[in-house]
């Protein structure tokens, strides 16, 4: 059996108390799927990624939630890049996820270890009409609470979400959903997790993220997603770019997490945080 060390880190926060836990695996080759499904298992957090060497700064990576492979993870590569600051120095490592090359840049700010990573090409689709009133049925919202300005789109920076604005930041404060129907459809239509946002202003949103694909009701924290809602703004036209954004997700999980999105005229979306040892 390959061997390897696990460590238990909190990203896109300095606080064990807050931010989005993640498992990060290292060893010197990945084990077999079912082997990494079953640490991600007992590890429980909504992610775990497996890392092991390819060459130089190069790194092999793969992320396991609690039910299920993912795509892409945002959360445990910027754990994975704390990690990897610890134990190789700063620098940019290039990790080879299952949907391309992703570059992580760590370097050591304030005493913690931050990551920032560089999505794959972002892109996106607008969401039919159906699938809108079926997730707001599943949500027990009306058409009504949406925000018009952030029409409701499928948004993809290594994984899909399903992006729903709201008008109003109440809105955003009740959820409460059908765990299995709202498995059910993002299961049919490859989503990983619903981005449910409220835009405080141009450059400040807050998000929670449904995460029932995962075995999680919530995320606290969803590097993918803001990847994602990123490329959605710039290639939608829906905001000027080059620009940053502030995400603010899991205050009302009580995990207070800060995600900085850097949105650039063109390529992959950087998304920055800082993690920290559980």
């Amino acid at each position: 059996m390959t061997s390897g060390a696990l460590y238990r880190l909190s990203a896109f926060t300095t606080d064990p108390r807050g931010g989005n836990p993640a498992g990060v695996w290292v060893g010197d080759t990945l084990p077999e799927p079912d082997v990494m499904q079953r640490i991600a298992a007992e590890v429980g957090f909504s992610e775990t990624a497996f890392v092991a060497p390819a060459s130089g700064l190069d790194r092999i990576v793969r992320y396991y939630s609690p039910e299920a492979e993912v795509s892409f993870c945002g959360h445990a590569t910027i754990a994975t890049g704390a990690v990897l600051g610890e134990n190789q120095g700063e620098g940019t490592y290039r990790l080879a996820t299952a949907v391309g090359t992703v570059p992580v840049n760590v370097c050591q700010r304030d005493g913690y270890y931050e990551a920032s990573l560089t999505s794959v090409e972002p892109t996106f689709s607008f969401a039919s009409d159906a699938l809108v009133t079926e997730a707001l049925a599943t949500l027990k919202w009306q058409h009504p609470d949406l925000d018009q300005s952030i029409p409701p789109a499928k948004a993809y920076a290594g994984a899909w979400h399903l992006v729903l604005a709201v008008a109003d930041t109440n809105r955003l404060a009740n959820l409460d959903y059908d765990f299995a129907t709202l498995k059910a459809l993002m299961l049919r239509e490859d989503l990983t997790t619903l981005q449910l946002v409220w835009r405080e202003s141009p450059t400040v949103f807050h998000a929670r993220n449904p995460f029932p694909v995962g075995g999680v009701v919530e995320d606290p924290a969803t590097g993918a997603a803001a990847a994602a809602l990123g490329g959605y703004l710039r290639e939608a036209k829906l905001i000027k770019e080059p620009t940053t954004i502030l995400i603010r997700q899991g205050e009302a999980m009580g995990r207070p997490s800060r995600l900085i999105v850097t949105i650039p005229e063109q390529g992959g979306i950087v998304v920055t945080g800082q993690a920290v040892r559980i």
